[in-house]
């Protein structure tokens, strides 16, 4: 069994579409990631503050299976840890299976509750063409799946760097599965 571990930590302070890798992110309890354009109470999305920036902030730090790079470079897309804007490059760890209110202890003391998936946007064609089919597809039953990442609020702050462990502590059944927040 692999261990679950960060690969990467990217941060932005400018609304970009990708994120540059860095050696080590803070993550602030009900804000989300120190520095980054993302960070705050109340949503931060350019979109989501046009229609209500009172709402709150469900998307304060983005997380990516690094494991889509591999799927995506099979279909000839060059993909790497922040190029689709994610703040945590995981790796060992089905983010996409889990249900809603998952809390992943991240290194010693962060602690992020996931909210939902990611529901990826047209910016990701801009980044490069045809790559918003590769990671929005369907299941055999014709369900949408969306494989951009999921999205959470922090918990617990603490600092996060690439080869930190990543626990996982699945909420109280019944689950929710998650849906695009």
């Amino acid at each position: 069994m692999t261990r679950a571990s960060v690969l990467s930590v990217n941060v932005d302070d400018v609304h970009r579409f990708s994120k540059p890798p860095v050696e080590r992110v803070t993550l602030l309890a009900g804000l989300g990631v120190e520095g980054d354009a993302h960070l705050g109470r109340t949503v931060q999305h350019r979109s989501r503050v046009a229609r209500d920036p009172s709402q709150p902030n469900l998307r304060q730090v983005h997380l990516m299976h690094a494991e889509l790079f591999a799927e995506l470079a099979d279909h000839g897309y060059d993909v790497g840890p922040g190029d689709l804007g994610e703040n945590v490059t995981t790796h060992g760890v089905d983010l996409l299976g889990l249900p809603v209110g998952t809390v992943l202890t991240l290194g010693q003391e962060a602690r992020v509750e996931i909210t939902g998936l990611r529901n990826p946007c047209l910016q990701i064609d801009r980044f490069e063409s045809g790559l918003l089919k590769a990671v929005v597809g369907r299941d055999e039953a014709g369900e949408l799946v969306r494989k951009a990442g999921v999205m959470g609020v922090v918990l617990a702050g603490g600092e996060v760097q690439p080869g930190d462990a990543i626990g996982v502590d699945l909420p109280v059944e019944p689950w929710s599965a998650l849906q695009p927040v």
